[in-house]
């Protein structure tokens, strides 16, 4: 009798607890989703079809925030104060292979990237910091390298904030775009002698 009893509590439970689990909603779309890109480019299509030789080189994972009629630099995002370089989780940049930025080699691993901009420069951070939320947390002491680079402006207005890497015989820029503004922080593949 009693073995019945907490038979029937356990199925008196679990099906609260269905009904329950089922009237969640799930999550409505972000208004910045979040985006992927890869060096080499296309890396997951080249890997399915057979045609990637080696693993990636790096990955960036960033939110794509939308421009909306907004100023953007000197406006949401402000000059000299420090950006996720994209929007909500801080930009992740992960390094498959070691690559040099602003002669500093960067070792493999998986790192969070920063921007303070002003209107002649951008001063890029690598911080070892990950999994942040926004550049609330921002910690100088976790910074791996700081690289100047000059934005241009742009003829062209780019709506959603866009990164790409733009590869060239072992070496890569990381473009940044969003607005009237493009900026490019390079990288080099480095190469261990065999």
């Amino acid at each position: 009798m009693i073995q019945m009893k907490k038979i029937g509590f356990f199925l008196a439970f679990a099906c609260i607890s269905l009904i329950a689990v089922g009237q969640q909603k799930p999550t409505e779309l972000d208004k910045s989703p979040m985006d992927m890109s890869y060096w080499p480019d296309n890396y997951p299509l080249l890997k399915m079809s057979g045609k990637a030789k080696d693993q990636p080189i790096a990955r960036i994972i960033y939110g794509r925030p939308v421009k909306n009629g907004r100023t953007i630099f000197g406006g949401i995002i402000k000059y000299n104060e420090l950006w996720r370089l994209g929007a909500n989780e801080a930009t992740e940049l992960e390094i498959f292979t070691p690559v040099k930025i602003a002669n500093k080699i960067i070792p493999k691993g998986r790192y969070t990237l920063f921007c303070v901009p002003s209107e002649n420069r951008w001063t890029i951070i690598v911080s070892k910091d990950n999994f942040c939320w926004g550049s609330f947390t921002y910690d100088t002491r976790k910074d791996v390298v700081r690289a100047d680079v000059k934005p241009e402006t742009t003829d062209e207005i780019v709506e959603t904030f866009t990164i790409y890497f733009n590869e060239n015989a072992g070496k890569a820029n990381l473009v940044m775009l969003w607005d009237n503004q493009r900026a490019e922080l390079p990288m080099t593949l480095v190469t261990t002698k065999k």
